[in-house]
């Protein structure tokens, strides 16, 4: 007998993957990218909505896909083409409901279900039309957008190793205890850079050598938790440096986060703790320099 497929885990398990290999792919205020994640279409070119374009957005993340389309097995035959030999689906899922009769009552339920099916990406498919496929991947621009000298006060204060390269990515490395961030520049503006760097530096609080978050959240949702920490840090630093959060943004990716932990209310309070205590550890930073320049 097949093992049931486990929507939850199969997201969580793609959100882990993508946060191991740098910034989510639904998230990125600066210009650049290593590959590409189009907006998702299905192959009638109706958008994706819901979990379905954070699961597209990953696959195309993680494999380069510039083409924004998404097809079965059959609607790439139907449109002329064939997907090649030894190439991998994506999952999707469909919700619906079904009517089922009430034994106790005679009266007709709606119910919901929850089915999975597979998906292609235009770019693992020959013989389609040139429209369905993708444009090359976007440059980094210079923007003119400029550093603002007190919030760079603030995060070089709390001693944050912080790299800035040409690379399209914002990170922490915890294995070499860095931030990496990509030049201010190349962001559509300075609060999404600054917002960014808050969100980094929340991670950067969790090394053994100041938190030693890490090392207390073990378990298979200990990814997806820490991202909850950083998204709500991210928010509590903002707020304290006079910036104004996106709160729209920041709501639907904790959302995203708590769903992917299936729900666990209680999380939710428990990050935000954590999340407390990390911009907490990043404001001494700023109060230890306003000292010395008092003494």
């Amino acid at each position: 007998m097949a093992a049931k497929f486990d929507l939850y885990a199969h997201v969580t398990d793609s959100i882990i993957a993508s946060i191991e290999a740098g910034t989510p792919a639904w998230r990125k205020p600066w210009t650049g990218e290593k590959g590409g994640a189009p907006f998702p279409l299905r192959s009638n070119g109706e958008p994706y909505s819901g979990i379905n374009v954070l699961m597209l957005w990953l696959a195309a993340d993680a494999k380069g896909y510039r083409a924004p389309r998404w097809f079965t097995y059959r609607q790439a035959q139907e449109a002329g083409g064939q997907v090649r030999k030894g190439e991998k689906s994506s999952t999707v899922v469909k919700y619906g409901t079904f009517e089922r009769e009430d034994e106790a009552t005679g009266e007709e339920r709606r119910l919901p279900y929850l089915k999975a099916y597979r998906v292609f990406n235009a770019e693992q498919i020959d013989g389609l039309p040139a429209e369905y496929h993708g444009t090359a991947a976007e440059e980094a621009r210079d923007l003119g957008t400029e550093a603002n000298p007190e919030l760079d006060a603030f995060f070089a204060a709390t001693g944050a190793e912080i790299r800035t390269t040409d690379e399209p990515q914002a990170y922490y490395m915890p294995s070499e205890d860095y931030i990496h961030m990509p030049p201010i520049e190349t962001f559509h503006d300075a609060a999404g850079y600054y917002a960014t760097l808050a969100h980094e530096a929340t991670h950067w609080t969790g090394h053994k050598t100041r938190l030693d978050r890490f090392s207390r959240f073990t378990d298979r949702k200990a990814y997806a938790f820490e991202e909850l920490i950083a998204e709500i840090g991210n928010c509590m630093v903002c707020a304290r440096l006079g910036l104004t959060p996106d709160f729209g943004q920041s709501g639907a990716y904790i959302k995203g986060w708590l769903r992917a932990l299936k729900d666990d209310k209680r999380l939710i309070f428990k990050a935000a703790s954590e999340a407390q205590k990390a911009s907490d550890l990043l404001v001494k930073g700023e109060n230890r320099e306003a000292e010395k320049a008092a003494a």
